[in-house]
This record gives C-alpha cells, structure tokens and sequence, in this order.
C-alpha cells in the first residue's frame, strides 16, 4: 500500500514510532520515500521492500482509512499510545467495536495528514 504525504520527514517519524507496536520497522529510506515492514513474528511482511510506502506529493482526496493488524489487544493499546505520543490525533480510543463483530478490538487515528489508521485485533483475549 502507498500514500502520498506533504511531509515525508514528519510522516516517516510518526508512521516508524507508531507502527514500532505492531513490529515495522524502517526498511527504505529515500529522500522521495521510505517504507515499513515486519521483518520477524505476528504479520511478517511477505515483501521485504514493504507493506506501506510513503511518498512526498499531495495527500490523496478522500483520504482512504486503512487497517494494521495486531497480534493481540494489548498491541491495539501500544500502537494507540504510541500514535498519540508521536502527534497523532484520537479519532477512537482503543475498545471493542460490537458493531463489527463481538471480538473487533481496534483503536483509530488521523496522521498528519488526517489519513485514518486503525490497529485491530480479532482475537477474543490477548492469547496469541
């Protein structure tokens, strides 16, 4: 997946601390792009150039709202803290979300750019 951001220093900032609670890791870094993977455990990446890539350029309109999966609940919580820490905006704290399903347990974010993130974890406890 890719998305075009206005500011790819503050961009990779943020996506590599929040992402970090999911396992990415920064795996390409370029003046024009960079790119995040799990390199090891829970969601390894099947490319190793990358899941998700962002490049300079204008952010897309509409902003699409994409998924991450976590490996557990607690991983929905680190990735949630660790989006606000890193300038995030709260756009849905972690909890279940019954209208989904009854085990749908995601927390959701704007990013710099308003794109809408979310980590989700379907498992029914933290139990892996």
């Amino acid at each position: 997946m890719g998305i075009t951001v206005s500011g790819l220093a503050k961009s990779k900032e943020f996506y590599s601390k929040t992402l970090a609670a999911l396992g990415y890791v920064l795996v390409n870094d370029s003046s024009s792009s960079v790119s995040l993977a799990v390199k090891d455990g829970y969601g390894k990446s099947a490319d190793p150039a990358g899941d998700i890539w962002l490049s300079m350029g204008k952010p897309m309109v509409p902003r699409p709202h994409f998924a991450f999966s976590a490996a557990s609940r607690m991983a929905v919580d680190a990735f949630f803290a660790a989006g606000v820490a890193a300038g995030g905006t709260d756009n849905g704290a972690p909890r279940i979300r019954s209208q989904y399903h009854s085990n749908y347990y995601a927390a959701f974010l704007l990013d710099p750019d308003g794109y809408n993130i979310e980590a989700v974890c379907h498992s029914a406890s933290d139990q892996v």
